[in-house]
C-alpha cells in the first residue's frame, strides 16, 4: 500500500478498534470516524440507518450487547480515488451474546471521504457470506 492507502486503512482500523475492544471508553470514540452524513447498510435493520447518530446507535447497540472476544479483517483492499476511497476486507468475529456463543464472517465495503484532512467514513454496507460460503475466502 501507498501512503495515502494506509492513512485510509488506519482509520479504518481505528474505527474498528472503537467497537471491538470491548472497552467504553473507545466506543465513545465512534464519533471520530463517521462523517454527519454518513449512511449504512446492515444484515439486521430492514431499511438504511442515515446519519452519524443512527450510526453510531447501530454500532455501539451492537457492542454493548456482545462481549467480542476476537476480531480479524483479512484480504484487504484499499482503492483511492483523489478524496475519496473504498475499502472492502473480509472479517471473522468471535464472541458471546446471551451465553450463545458466536462466529461471524462476512464482508465490509465502506467508502470514505477526505474532509479537512481527515478520512472519514460516509458509508459502509456488510453482511454475512452467503451460507454456503460461510467462513470461506478466496
Amino acid at each position: 500500500m501507498n501512503k495515502t492507502e494506509q492513512e485510509v486503512w488506519a482509520t479504518v482500523q481505528a474505527m474498528n478498534r472503537c467497537w471491538t475492544c470491548g472497552n467504553l471508553v473507545e466506543l465513545e470514540k465512534l464519533p471520530d470516524y463517521f462523517h454527519d452524513r454518513m449512511v449504512a447498510l446492515t444484515p439486521v435493520d430492514p431499511y438504511r440507518l442515515e446519519g452519524r447518530e443512527a450510526c453510531i446507535a447501530g454500532w455501539s447497540n451492537f457492542a454493548r450487547g456482545v462481549a467480542i472476544h476476537s476480531w480479524k479483517e483479512k484480504e484487504v483492499r484499499v482503492q483511492v480515488f483523489d478524496e475519496a476511497a473504498v475499502v472492502t476486507y473480509y472479517y471473522e468475529l468471535a464472541g458471546e451474546a446471551d451465553g450463545t456463543t458466536l462466529f461471524l464472517t462476512g464482508r465490509d465495503m465502506l467508502t470514505l471521504i477526505r474532509e479537512h484532512g481527515r478520512w472519514l467514513v460516509v458509508a459502509d454496507q456488510f453482511s454475512p457470506f452467503p451460507q454456503q460460503y460461510q467462513g470461506a475466502t478466496q
